[in-house]
């Protein structure tokens, strides 16, 4: 059974949150959120936060046993970009895109549901 949690408008971009995700994406659920809770960028934190949610979206609604779980597809899209004027040189201006992201997260107690490509690369 799969189930999924969403985080949408996280304020990183998608860029630097997908480093994070291809780090976890095909492990177990226990062993992605420990690698999740050491690895240093910001996006760990709203990733992580995003997976325990899944978590206990499996465990609350299906009545799935955590440990049998595994990430079968996580995915950093782009969100609205919010733009931002700077003042620069003679009165001119320049643009500052702020970009964000939208964190989706499924996970499942199925084995043959992960990516071929990462089946037994992390066993």
């Amino acid at each position: 059974m799969e189930v999924r949690a969403i985080a949408r408008k996280i304020g990183i971009p998608p860029r630097k949150v997908r480093l994070v995700t291809e780090a976890v994406k095909g492990r177990k659920v226990n062993e992605a959120m420990a690698m999740l809770r050491f690895i240093p960028n910001a996006a760990a934190k709203p990733v992580r936060a995003v997976l325990a949610s899944a978590i206990a979206n499996a465990e609350n609604n299906y009545a799935l046993d955590s440990n049998d779980l595994y990430v079968v597809h996580i995915v950093a899209d782009p969100a609205p970009t919010m733009r931002r004027f700077r003042v620069q040189s003679r009165r001119g201006m320049s643009r500052i895109n702020k970009r964000a992201s939208h964190i989706t997260v499924v996970v499942s107690d199925e084995y043959d549901l992960i990516p071929k490509a990462l089946r037994g690369k992390f066993a």
